[in-house]
């Protein structure tokens, strides 16, 4: 038996020595990897346990490997794993027979979940675009926010058509971690340019009603973050009640942009909590104050990506990013008429870094069907510097791996 458990485990190494060597890049940064990660509910199939007292001894990492049980001579876990190389990725599942009359704990992340490399993020995705996959893909995370009062940050969306996250999809995550909604005044004008109309439209689209209420961060104006380390701007300034809240959940409709290119997890981060003096600032490399008009493409990039370090390293890392990739227009939330998308809805992406998490959904838009009129707004605007600048500055990385929630 041990000769034959010998033979399955190298030919098991050999294929996947020979199918990670067929894997193509998806972009200049080093191609991600889309693993297995599943989420134990209590009842029907389980993910493999994690090592109890009556396994410690005996349990090796599951992930291609073949574990014998010495304290139970008759059960054998056997691990198969079979890796598939795909034009953009390459996808490993893994299949695992657990031991005998071990039951697992409810809720809880398996073990054996594919190693992040240094200098790489773990993304998790789902494509259940649903209240209860937002929940999954939220609990993969395996990190709780702290503090009393947790701030969701997100788009209301201009009237009186864009494409806002629905309330009801996110209602039962605000609940969970009882955020309150916030947002800040936009710069450009429109519905949400004052704060009692914004209120009004926050009000309209069912987002008043969520969690402990909503509220505009810049209504009193603004609070100076410093920024570290980065290229173009020294201060941020964000909403003056960015200081009421201890973590942020940073929920995110990924859609393309005018200006940006697309919009994701580091736009929501400073544009998106910016106060509209602090809009101007990012918009102008820090040059005005008053008007967001006249700034330098990439410079502006740059400053989102400053903007962005600084809010995280406000929160001393308490903060968290969900990405979901519904209703892909080129166009952003702030047109009240955005274009229909070309693009299928993809699903619901989440890390605890704001640069993989982006880099993913990009990678995803250049995969999809029907991604032309969406690549051309992105690489129209030189998009992709947002990331590059993000991870220079040390935001996050752009190399991830990718996990599947199941």
């Amino acid at each position: 038996m041990k000769k034959l458990l010998s033979l399955i485990l190298c030919a098991c190494l050999l294929l996947t020595a020979c199918a990670s060597g067929a894997n193509e890049p998806v972009s200049d940064h080093e191609s991600y990897k889309v693993g297995e990660f599943t989420l134990s509910s209590g009842d029907g199939e389980q993910a493999p346990p994690e090592t109890s007292a009556e396994t410690e001894a005996t349990t090796e990492p599951t992930t291609e490997s073949t574990t014998e049980s010495s304290t139970e001579p008759t059960t054998e876990a056997t691990t198969e794993s079979t890796t598939e190389s795909t034009t953009a990725a390459t996808t490993t599942e893994a299949t695992t027979t657990p031991a005998p009359e071990t039951e697992p704990e409810e809720t809880e992340k398996v073990s054996d979940t594919p190693e992040i490399p240094e200098g790489s993020s773990a993304v998790y995705m789902t494509t259940d675009i649903s209240p209860e996959g937002l929940m999954k893909v939220y609990e993969a995370l395996g990190v709780e926010l702290t503090g009393d009062n947790i701030a969701v940050k997100l788009s209301t969306g201009e009237p009186p058509a864009s494409n806002y996250l629905d309330p009801d999809l996110i209602r039962d995550l605000v609940e969970l971690v009882d955020g309150t909604i916030v947002e800040c005044n936009t710069a450009y004008g429109g519905s949400r340019s004052e704060t009692a109309m914004h209120y009004q439209v926050a009000e309209d689209h069912g987002f008043t009603t969520l969690g402990k209420g909503f509220v505009i961060m810049d209504e009193d104006g603004s609070m100076i973050l410093p920024v570290n380390g980065g290229n173009q701007l020294k201060e941020n300034y964000v909403g003056a009640h960015f200081g009421d809240f201890d973590g942020f959940l940073v929920l995110s409709h990924f859609k393309g942009h005018m200006i940006a290119g697309f919009g994701g997890a580091i736009k929501n981060i400073s544009i998106g909590i910016g106060s509209q003096e602090g809009k101007n600032l990012i918009h102008t490399a820090g040059r005005s104050h008053t008007s967001w008009f006249g700034g330098e493409q990439d410079a502006f990039l740059e400053s989102m990506a400053d903007a962005g370090k600084s809010v995280v390293d406000a929160l001393d890392g308490n903060i968290l990013f969900v990405n979901v990739m519904n209703r892909l227009s080129i166009d952003c939330d702030c047109n009240g008429n955005p274009a229909e998308p070309d693009i299928h809805d993809i699903g619901i992406l989440a890390s605890t870094d704001p640069v993989a998490l982006d880099q993913a959904c990009v990678d995803l838009i250049y995969e999809a069907e029907g991604n032309e009129s969406f690549v051309r707004r992105m690489e129209g605007q030189n998009a992709i510097h947002v990331l590059e600048a993000g991870e220079e500055i040390g935001l996050g990385n752009r190399d991830y791996v990718l996990l599947e929630v199941r």
